[in-house]
């Protein structure tokens, strides 16, 4: 016997072992049972300080201007008298504001919310 089997001999010993490739058996797996997501209490980042700022404007100048400033300089900055000003929370903006005096402190006044997620904040 060489080793090597004809196609007849093959074909006599799926048919003789009663071998059907046809038939496929997949193990049967149950569903888990659906359970309702847990609720986060995210009451937690409550204490989570955060650094909020106003920032009033912003002006380009160059190097040698800046050097040149004194106690009598004005910079003209980009924002109009009036405008709101940017709230922002840990460098991210969050709000537009103006700015009120209350019981002899500056204070803010929220006049718009930017829409920014707590994800975008927390980077």
């Amino acid at each position: 016997m060489n080793g090597q089997l004809s196609d007849n001999d093959f074909e006599q010993l799926l048919n003789d072992g009663d071998l059907n490739l046809d038939a496929v058996v997949e193990p049967v797996v149950e569903p888990a049972a659906a359970l309702p997501a847990p609720r986060q209490d995210l009451s937690f980042f409550g204490k989570i300080p955060v650094n909020v700022t106003l920032e009033v404007a912003s002006a380009e100048i160059s190097l040698k201007e800046l050097m040149e400033c004194d106690t009598s300089s004005v910079i003209v900055l980009d924002k109009l008298a009036g405008e709101p000003l940017d709230v922002k929370v840990n460098g991210t903006l969050f709000a537009k504001a103006e700015v009120v005096v209350m019981n002899g402190n500056y204070g803010l006044r929220i006049v718009e919310l930017s829409g920014t997620s707590l994800d975008a904040l927390a980077r």
